[in-house]
């Protein structure tokens, strides 16, 4: 009987070691295919000052945060919390290094994050982002937009078997329309209505615009945008066709023919579409943004997103520092992929081989074999374990696809047999470092 409640703490992912190498697998894949396109990676402190984590945050993140509770040792710090996500200690990072780092600034990171949302099903407060990120100095290629896409969707592509949608929008297309309409006072109610819109009835969403004062003229036109979506060349006539003569608007629909376009050239034109409903809801996006969904599963979810933030720096430094960037939120995925049975089991077992000492006297031995197998790039484990020869195999086979008896016959005359534990096929040493 447990002395303790031993399990994780409600919102936190803890896997067994076969769940693990699955999660590891896609973790190292997905970092592969970042770093083929140029990726550089740095990591950021877990911990930071709490004003620099919430000076461009926005939203409910304040009340997600997690702060440090501090000692006696600390009592003198800087009030300080742990990240929540990479773009924010990101910027601080660059800000920070600015004179060591070549520009534009290709980056990756991975690592946990946490938030102190509500436990749900399939919502983690302890979860991996896995970041790439194209920082300039000044000013930042728009094209890059389109590289951040590419190469997350490629990194997607290493283990999503349905077909994905990359819907992608630009906020300067909604902020022109709601200055052309007269309505930029009430600009972050409309976006974080039109952010949640999916998530609840059409109903729910009128009514909302209408407690925040909209009439039914601006509603309709509201309802309409919304509606906009599809292929490049649907998309852009339909917003042109809004005949919104405001320059932000314009520019966004400009922007947002660009990057469509130049992923078309990068053959996902049938994957990349624009969607009117795509806000995010962060405050520190300025341009292009994007989510990806897959289509046959539309309750997991958006699985992977980003945008555009043209100076997310400003608070830390007069320097203007424009970027774009796009996460996996790999806990998350995980676990809906899991559930839906879209995960492929590792094929590989964790330990290449296990080797059993018949006793201590063939230690040494086993010892030194083990560094050489080792040295070769296997993966080897040793059963030092008092039990029963058949009881250490049946541990090799939980483990490993291979195991070998180190006996004083072995050590005496170096003839080792190596056992397959699915086939039973016993092959010699030599044949299976080949």
């Amino acid at each position: 009987m447990k002395k303790f409640n031993t399990s994780p703490i409600s919102g936190m992912q803890e896997l067994t070691p076969a769940k693990q190498a699955i999660f590891d697998k896609l973790k190292n894949e997905i970092a592969g295919v970042y770093h083929s396109h140029g990726f550089l990676s740095i990591e950021t402190p877990i911990i930071d000052r709490t004003e620099i984590l919430l000076a461009k945050a926005g939203g409910d993140t304040e009340k997600q945060i997690y702060k440090v509770v501090k000692t006696a040792e600390t009592e003198g710090d800087a009030d300080q919390a742990l990240r929540f996500d990479h773009t924010v200690p990101l910027a601080r990072y660059v800000v920070e290094h600015e004179n060591d780092i070549t520009f534009p600034f290709k980056v990756t990171q991975i690592g946990r994050n946490f938030r102190g949302e509500r436990a749900q099903k399939g919502r983690f407060r302890e979860f991996y982002q896995l970041d790439v990120d194209v920082i300039g100095r000044e000013k930042l290629a728009l094209a890059y937009d389109a590289e951040v896409v590419k190469t997350a969707y490629d990194a997607l592509k290493t283990f999503i078997k349905p077909e994905m949608k990359i819907r992608i929008s630009n906020r300067k297309i909604l902020s022109g329309l709601l200055q052309e309409l007269g309505l930029e006072t009430k600009s972050e109610d409309i976006f974080s209505i039109i952010d949640h819109a999916e998530k609840v009835p059409k109903e729910k969403t009128l009514s909302a615009f209408e407690e925040i004062g909209l009439s039914n003229s601006e509603i309709e036109k509201l309802s309409s945008f919304m509606g906009i979506n599809g292929t490049r060349e649907t998309v852009i006539e339909k917003l042109k066709n809004l005949d919104i003569k405001n320059e932000i608007f314009a520019l966004g629909v400009e922007e947002l023919d660009e990057v469509l376009a130049l992923l078309e050239k990068q053959g996902l034109k049938d994957t990349a579409v624009g969607d009117m409903l795509i806000i995010r809801g962060l405050d520190y996006y300025t341009g292009s943004v994007f989510e990806t969904f897959l289509p046959e599963y539309r309750e997991i979810g958006s699985i992977c997103s980003g945008g555009r933030y043209e100076n997310l720096a400003s608070n830390y430094t007069e320097n203007k520092f424009p970027g774009v960037g796009i996460s996996i939120g790999l806990t998350r995925l995980f676990y809906v992929l899991n559930e839906n049975n879209l995960l492929d089991e590792v094929s590989e077992n964790p330990i290449d081989l296990v080797l059993i000492p018949f006793s201590e006297n063939e230690y040494e031995y086993t010892f030194n074999l083990a560094e050489k197998l080792r040295s070769s790039g296997k993966k080897v484990d040793i059963n030092l374990s008092d039990k029963k020869v058949g009881d250490k195999f049946t541990y090799a086979a939980k483990i490993a696809k291979f195991a070998s008896v180190i006996g004083g016959n072995e050590v005496e005359t170096g003839n080792i047999e190596v056992k397959n534990l699915e086939t039973g096929e016993k092959l010699k040493l030599e044949d299976y470092i080949r």
